[in-house]
């Protein structure tokens, strides 16, 4: 008798969408409660959980000491909280710090898509945890899963005194289109969009499954605000930054034209067959479609065709966390922005952010795809005395560069795929590099991942370290990699991989060396892109180092790496 074939992990995934959408199941989380962990079936645990943004949360070690490319689970759970467009309302931050402190151990982290993430939620209390949430206006659903994650915007969105557009409308009304929807629950993979009117990109388009950006045309003495139209982008391992389709998509084809892209994407068989080769973007980069093909077929899809795109100008700055005290539009009323350090945000931070938003300002707040949280509409004679008391709980208005500059994943504390601790090992780093450097003042961007699957989005920093481990007598330790001069906007570059790693605790060393021979050696005006940009990778390996040495290979580590799990 002939053994029967055994499904691939895809055609298992698969499988079980088709057999239930986990959104319309908020009673089977409610029963696992009363009967506990132990009554949690393998397909729950493994995948329906995520359609409400939630994991099961690793034991500390991260993929070392699992299986099949993952870590050991603890019963207990990661839990994303949706925040569309970074919009958040006081009494909601002051809801999500009460649920911290209640549920979570206290511990909170920003994300690099607006959301806030808690950990140690147990199954006994996710179901009250998710019913105060939607008591103060907030969802967990679709926050993780293969579904529209959360839509990002320009947190400065209706204040921004620069912008093209508020642009956040849009963003409100894609959310509401796609999520919770039937028809886009069994999507085959993540499906990322970003929506802005603001002229720095902030909500970084060129990383999105769709990226909107707003652009005026004119004609004679009229012009429109439209969008320029980019998709197919992503990071984790096979970084691809999104193409530009040949389209100005006007204000009211924006709703058609998002819903047409995601049922493409959804109707791709192509895209079901490998986990690891699902988004979007493996369109371009293995099935050999091209803009225009892509262009055809969503055009066929809404039924209407799209006018020609017009001339853009991408942004030159790059860095664009908002941090410090900036005019609004509004006259007479500024925003505040505080840099929270690798996002890791305490329920008394929390609250003392709400409660100075109340007293100094309209209890409005944004958070940042840079982990940040900004206040919004301060009146300016309260400006100062905001960012003063803001300073004094630890949320920096302002801040050294690399207090300004570091992202970091969750790492190992509380991930199975990572390969290193990020959180604890990132505030170290910028401590070291602040007490090493105190004059340094050139913006960069140093984002801290704890595997290769770019959670920290390290392949679009100035400096990005990848977690590795390196074997030392009888012990694996955790080791970084190093990839430089990644950059969004006009300079976009997917950052390069230079052959070099080293031991964790050599991470300040190797950077001190780097920043160092950059304050000695660079032009007039030259920032650190164009550094890097003009020298090779054995120049900038042998920067790091000290001294001349061989290429590492990037990828060897203990084990199978979980390729496949992009941030």
């Amino acid at each position: 008798m002939a053994n029967p074939v055994k499904e691939t992990k895809a055609q298992r995934v698969e499988r079980l969408k088709r057999e239930k959408n986990p959104w319309e199941c908020l009673d089977e989380i409610r029963r696992f409660a009363r009967e506990g962990f132990p009554a949690i079936p393998p397909e729950w645990l493994g995948t329906y959980f995520r359609w409400w943004g939630v994991y099961t949360q690793g034991d500390g070690a991260g993929v070392i000491g699992g299986q099949g490319g993952e870590g050991k689970a603890l019963p207990y759970f990661m839990l994303r909280i949706r925040i569309p467009n970074g919009f958040v309302q006081s009494r909601q931050l002051r809801a999500i710090a009460a649920i911290t402190d209640g549920y979570a151990r206290g511990i909170a982290d920003l994300t690099v898509r607006q959301n806030i993430q808690l950990h140690w939620i147990t199954i006994e209390t996710l179901p009250e945890v998710i019913a105060a949430l939607a008591d103060c206006g907030l969802l967990t659903m679709g926050a993780c899963g293969d579904v529209t994650r959360n839509i990002t915007g320009c947190p400065l969105a209706g204040v921004d005194a620069d912008e093209i557009c508020d642009a956040s409308p849009l963003a409100l009304e894609a959310t509401r289109t796609l999520v919770g929807n039937a028809d886009f629950y069994n999507l085959p993979r993540k499906f990322k969009i970003s929506i802005t009117g603001c002229r720095v990109w902030c909500a970084y388009p060129e990383i999105n499954d769709i990226g909107l950006t707003a652009i005026r045309r004119e004609a004679g003495k009229s012009s429109e605000i439209g969008f320029s139209l980019r998709i197919g982008g992503g990071l984790s391992t096979d970084p691809h930054l999104a193409v530009r389709l040949n389209a100005f998509v006007q204000w009211s084809q924006v709703i058609p034209v998002v819903k047409g892209i995601a049922e493409i994407f959804r109707d791709s068989q192509q895209l079901r067959e490998h986990r690891e080769r699902a988004r979007l973007k493996f369109l371009f980069l293995k099935h050999g479609w091209t803009p225009q093909d892509f262009q055809n077929e969503l055009e066929q899809r809404i039924g209407f065709r799209l006018d020609p795109a017009v001339p853009e100008t991408r942004p030159e700055d790059v860095y664009r966390d908002h941090v410090g005290i900036h005019p609004q539009k509004q006259a007479g009323f500024c925003y505040v922005g505080a840099a929270v350090l690798r996002g890791r945000v305490t329920p008394e931070q929390m609250r003392a952010a709400a409660d100075l938003s109340d007293r100094f300002a309209g209890g409005e707040l944004r958070t940042t795809n840079m982990q940040n949280l900004i206040i919004i509409n301060v009146p300016e004679r309260h400006a100062e005395s905001l960012a003063k008391e803001l300073n004094q709980v630890g949320l920096r208005v302002g801040g050294s560069p690399f207090w300004r500059g570091a992202i970091a994943c969750s790492g190992s504390e509380f991930c199975k795929l990572a390969i290193t601790e990020t959180k604890s090992f990132s505030r170290w780093l910028v401590e070291e590099l602040e007490e090493r450097l105190p004059g340094f003042e050139q913006h960069l961007k140093l984002h801290v991942t704890g595997c290769p699957n770019s959670c920290g989005q390290h392949w679009i920093a100035d400096l990005g370290i990848e977690g590795k481990k390196i074997k030392v007598g009888d012990r694996m330790l955790d080791a970084y990699y190093f990839c430089l001069g990644g950059a969004l906007g006009l300079h976009q570059s997917v950052a390069r991989p230079i052959g070099y790693r080293c031991l964790a605790g050599d991470v300040p060393d190797a950077i001190e060396r780097l920043l160092r021979r950059y304050l000695a050696e660079r032009r007039p005006g030259e920032n650190l892109r164009q550094f890097f940009a003009r020298h090779d990778d054995n120049e900038l390996r042998e920067f790091l180092a000290g001294e001349l040495i061989a290429v590492v290979a990037r990828d060897p580590s203990p084990g199978r790496v979980p390729h496949g799990i992009e941030g």
